[in-house]
């Protein structure tokens, strides 16, 4: 049965004054999509599942770090929908794993979690498959194949769909954060297909700009494939990162201070993993380009457990 899905759900575009830079910039809140705390990874994982069905598979297989939006999410809709769920969570860039607000609520979504290293997710997606067809299951594994290959198209369809929510805005330029590259894929195939001609950057949270850039490009391909048409407007796919600030999930002091300004002056909620990341990247590309005159559109792809691990990680540093 299906408690949740997202036929008629829009969500609000807010405007924001900022005098520093004499201009206006409009913010998409697919934070507040009225689901798991919502974001970007809510229409995404209901994506995979509906995938999940169509192949006549019953019980989900994710892959996400502790931060991950979309392991939350993907727990959060299995629950719902009595679909056993299978989480791979990997170690931080440095060894080790951490307890973060999305991790507690996976716990809470009596998600099965499974360690593993980054160099052993292909043994780790095997083990976990196989475990769940001893017990009658037949899984899905969101990523394709063990190498996480085959399934590039199926998230691109979230925003590809959620495009058109912001087509009639005729904005200059779109930004976001971009990790898997999944959510900005989506927008440069929903703005070929609407015939949209505003510029979309993703701020890198994650990879280098060569790594990630690629990484849309075969997801793009693979959306357009399954139509049967080509992609070969590669010029439409733009990553900065500028404001990588080493590797995904590290942040400095600008990126915290842009964090504070949004609460404080606009009751904004940014986390320093994605969106207060981009962010601050976007608000600097803006500077330095001059984009004063533009009308800009910031997509605020959620995380607002990440905002509270902020805070409490900011109290722990002060003492409090």
């Amino acid at each position: 049965m299906n408690y949740f899905d997202l036929d008629g759900i829009t969500t609000p575009i807010t405007s924001l004054t900022f005098p520093e830079l004499n201009m206006e910039i409009h913010v998409k809140r697919d934070d507040l999509l009225p689901f798991s705390f919502g974001g970007n990874k809510v229409r995404i994982a209901l994506e995979f599942l509906n995938d999940m069905r169509a192949k006549g598979k019953n019980c989900l297989i994710g892959y996400g770090n502790p931060r991950s939006n979309l392991s939350r999410a993907l727990a959060n809709l299995c629950a719902s929908q009595g679909v056993p769920c299978k989480l791979l969570a990997p170690s931080e860039e440095h060894g080790g794993f951490i307890e973060t607000a999305n991790s507690r609520l996976v716990a809470s979504l009596n998600t099965e979690v499974f360690r593993c290293e980054k160099y052993e997710v292909a043994p780790a997606v095997d083990a976990v498959t196989e475990q769940c067809r001893n017990e009658g299951l037949d899984p899905y594994y969101i990523y394709g194949d063990r190498y996480g290959k085959g399934n590039e198209a199926v998230p691109v369809r979230a925003y590809a769909k959620s495009y058109r929510e912001i087509a009639d805005g005729e904005y200059d330029y779109i930004f976001l954060p971009t990790g898997t590259g999944m959510t900005q894929s989506g927008l440069i195939a929903g703005a070929l297909e609407c015939g949209g001609k505003e510029k979309i950057i993703g701020i890198s949270v994650a990879r280098n700009k060569e790594k990630a850039e690629a990484v849309i490009e075969r997801s793009v391909t693979a959306y357009f494939a399954e139509q049967g048409k080509a992609f070969t407007d590669r010029d439409r796919i733009c990553v900065e990162d500028d404001w990588l600030c080493g590797e995904y999930g590290l942040y400095d002091a600008e990126i915290e201070q842009t964090i504070d300004l949004a609460f404080h002056r606009y009751g904004l909620p940014l986390d320093p993993t994605y969106t207060g990341k981009a962010f601050r990247g976007m608000l600097e590309y803006i500077r330095r380009n001059s984009l004063q005159n533009k009308k800009i559109l910031f997509l605020h792809t959620g995380g607002t457990p990440l905002f509270f691990d902020y805070l409490a990680s900011k109290s722990e540093k002060n003492g409090d």
